[in-house]
């Protein structure tokens, strides 16, 4: 009797995860698959630079092997689907809620979109980085209405600190929104099933998939002592 074939996943939202996690995954799954950096381009004249560097420049043998796929392209312009899909989430008050929850209390998910030990540039101004995350954490922008098109206008330079405040905010929104619309459009082309370590992410992939009907197997895998 043939045994049924292991799944393979397709780790979210980020394109890196830690080597304790990509050897929990190699046990379970027969191949581990990886997007590169999301590098979103929100405006002819707006976007942001990716990084170069990928899970197999430290596999090599899992690249050789088959086990670590990697080299899906994630940036640059928004499709008219990917936008839309966007759209909903930032108007879904339950995802809008766990999204500024995570922001609040979860540091890994706060290092995934702000890193707090370095200055941001907040509009005009350099501000320190625990600051701005402090900011950032107010109610108010939990509350605030955003849509694609107002982050777009917001990117324009020359802003002033409280509209640069309002970008920062809404681009993390866009950028989280986005790497979860990714995920589910690679995992139903490619057939691999999404895995993430963020419970965080878990949770909204998980809204986003409800509210949209989306069929999918979402996988959580709990860190521990790393």
């Amino acid at each position: 009797m043939n045994r049924p074939r292991a799944p393979h996943a397709l780790f979210y939202p980020f394109h890196l995860c830690h080597p304790d996690t990509l050897a929990r995954l190699l046990t379970r799954f027969a191949s581990v698959h990886f997007r590169d950096f999301m590098a979103l381009q929100l405006t002819p004249m707006s976007g942001m630079t990716a990084f170069q560097e990928r899970m197999g420049l430290s596999f090599p043998d899992l690249i050789e092997s088959g086990r670590l796929v990697q080299g899906y392209d994630v940036s640059g312009p928004l499709s008219s689907t990917v936008a839309a899909a966007i759209d909903r989430d930032l108007h879904y008050s339950l995802w809008r809620t766990r999204f500024h929850h995570a922001l609040c209390r979860d540091r890994r998910f706060q290092r995934g979109l702000f890193e707090p030990s370095h200055s941001l540039r907040i509009g005009d101004r350099l501000v320190p980085g625990p600051a701005a995350l402090l900011r950032l954490m107010d109610d108010s922008f939990g509350q605030q209405a955003y849509n694609l098109d107002a982050v777009r206008a917001l990117s324009k330079s020359g802003v002033t600190l409280d509209d640069g405040y309002h970008f920062e905010y809404g681009l993390a929104l866009v950028k989280t929104s986005a790497s979860l619309v990714y995920t589910q459009t690679l995992a139903l082309a490619h057939q691999i099933q999404p895995v993430t370590d963020s419970p965080s992410h878990f949770a909204l992939y998980a809204q986003s998939c409800l509210r949209e009907n989306w069929p999918t197997m979402n996988h959580l895998l709990i860190r521990t002592g790393y």
